[in-house]
């Protein structure tokens, strides 16, 4: 599965199931997306997990959201 352009992907926050992280595409190149991190647009590697690209929006720490296009 590949981020596809105009599409909204979410996933929930590990430490509050309440917290919902929506991440919408707003371009993309073969090895990143643009997004809105809180309101600010930034640019995000993908890397791939299981054949499914994945994006980590807040970082790289021991409980960081992963956002999969799937």
């Amino acid at each position: 599965m590949k981020f596809e352009l105009n599409t909204t992907y979410t996933t929930r926050s590990i430490g509050d199931s309440d917290c919902i992280i929506e991440l919408p595409v707003l371009g993309r190149s073969a090895k990143t997306i643009q997004t809105l991190v809180f309101g600010n647009r930034k640019t995000l590697r993908i890397f791939e997990l299981d054949g499914v690209e994945c994006v980590r929006p807040w970082g790289s720490y021991s409980m960081a959201p992963i956002v999969r296009a799937a």
